[in-house]
């Protein structure tokens, strides 16, 4: 006969089996604490940790000379040591007499503490253990379970072992220090020195918990804004291509527009044209076509869908005057010079120049208000120079803050007409942002 007892539970895929649905959130919750001492207290407590040296980028160590910040850099070596030597002092003091006794008692509490510099969690364990030697060496003459010795080297081992690993494993540490006082106080019959121990040991672990939270707290929030500043220069920087790319999309597309109209036009201007020319034309209308529609393809995907087209034609290097004119009833003093032989340059060169300038002059009127400008536009043989300089900022009114984006989007701007561009303080305590634009001959004449 076949009992529903006797059937041994089975899990089918898919399924969960009802023995792990069945055990309660504590019995969970306890094995997750037990799986949580072995990984701290066990699994790790032979792994070869050697103490970094302290880091000197603070801002006190900082304005240390190089010399002395060398030797700083191993001050929580040095302070382990120092423990290390107290306790050790203390125990040849307080020990049994002299000789081999006098060094055990004295030597196995500064052995713990020296072995926090290399083997955080196995000195912990190496603490524990040599307390009741200590105490029984010392014949409980200073308290049970805790001797004078072993007393410090217990606090400080778990100190410098809890600020050297995380939180969670200074609080296991507490939690079987508490149980071996217990036990040992058990046995014993009483209770002596364990408090002296126990409540010292915990203000010291919170305090280490505290910072190490803060510690970690602050290299989130340093994390977050490297990224979120990262992100903002991305943005930024897609911002401005995304504007260049559109206004380079209603150059070329006009000048392609125009093309592919004139070769259309073009055989009705002659009378009785050949085949070959019509074709010709045909054939270059066609091309026109096929190219301006590839440029709208791929340029089409930056245009937002709530973007239009300006009405007005772009600016050139001829509405020049206007900008200055109107960065003059900004407050702004501008001196304009135009140097070279005047000529018509590239629809994009000339945009390109117009956008620099500007840009150039909002930076003056936020980061340099009440200083004097001068714009100087120079038409030379292979191509175009913009300077654009000023002088301290003067007055009242204090400079607004800046990211450099405008900047960045100039030089994005040279960057596309294969250009070359600084931007300098200068030395009067102004700024200066000198361009050169390669034109070539061909490029004019068009």
């Amino acid at each position: 006969m076949v009992t529903t007892a006797s059937v041994a539970p089975r899990t089918v895929k898919g399924v969960t089996d009802t023995r792990e649905t069945s055990r309660s959130p504590e019995f969970r919750l306890a094995q997750g604490a037990l799986g949580g001492l072995r990984e701290d207290l066990f699994h790790n407590a032979f792994d070869y940790r050697p103490l970094p040296p302290m880091a000197v980028d603070g801002p006190l160590t900082r304005r240390l000379p190089e010399r002395i910040r060398s030797k700083v850099r191993w001050t929580p070596h040095a302070i382990v040591g120092a423990c290390a030597l107290f306790v050790f002092a203390m125990g040849m003091d307080l020990g049994p007499g002299s000789g081999v006794f006098a060094l055990v008692f004295a030597g196995m509490p500064a052995a713990a503490v020296l072995l926090t510099l290399v083997r955080p969690v196995l000195a912990f364990w190496a603490a524990l253990a040599f307390t009741p030697f200590v105490s029984f060496l010392a014949e409980y003459g200073y308290g049970w379970p805790w001797g004078p010795t072993s007393g410090i080297a217990q606090v400080v081992v778990m100190t410098v072992a809890a600020a050297r690993t995380r939180p969670r494993t200074g609080a296991w540490m507490w939690v079987v220090t508490l149980a071996y006082a217990f036990f040992a106080t058990t046995l014993r019959g009483g209770s002596d020195n364990a408090l002296s121990v126990l409540f010292p040991s915990a203000l010291a672990l919170l305090l280490v918990t505290v910072l190490q939270v803060r510690r970690e707290a602050e290299k989130t929030v340093t994390a977050q804004q490297t990224v979120t500043a990262v992100e903002r220069s991305r943005r930024t920087l897609l911002e401005e291509r995304t504007t260049i790319a559109r206004e380079l999309h209603d150059v070329v597309a006009h000048h392609m527009s125009v093309v592919a109209i004139q070769a259309e036009a073009a055989p009705y201007r002659v009378e009785n044209p050949p085949p070959e020319l019509e074709q010709a034309f045909v054939t270059i209308r066609e091309n026109a076509v096929a190219a301006l529609t590839e440029l709208r393809r791929v340029l089409g995907v930056v245009r937002a869908e709530d973007y239009e087209a300006p009405d007005a034609p772009q600016p050139t290097l001829a509405d020049l005057d206007g900008l200055v004119g109107n960065v003059r009833e900004a407050g702004l003093d501008v001196e304009k010079t135009v140097t070279g032989s005047v000529r018509e340059l590239p629809q994009g060169v000339e945009l390109s120049a117009y956008r620099i300038i500007q840009e150039a002059l909002s930076n003056v009127l936020r980061h340099a208000p009440g200083a004097a400008a001068k714009v100087e536009v120079s038409y030379v043989l292979g191509g175009l120079g913009l300077r654009i300089a000023n002088g301290p900022a003067r007055g009242l009114v204090k400079p607004s803050p800046g990211a450099g984006h405008g900047l960045t989007g100039m030089r994005e701007r040279v960057t596309m007409l294969n250009g070359e561009m600084t931007a300098e303080p200068a030395e009067d305590g102004g700024f200066e942002v000198a361009v050169f634009i390669p034109v070539s001959r061909e490029e004019s004449d068009q």
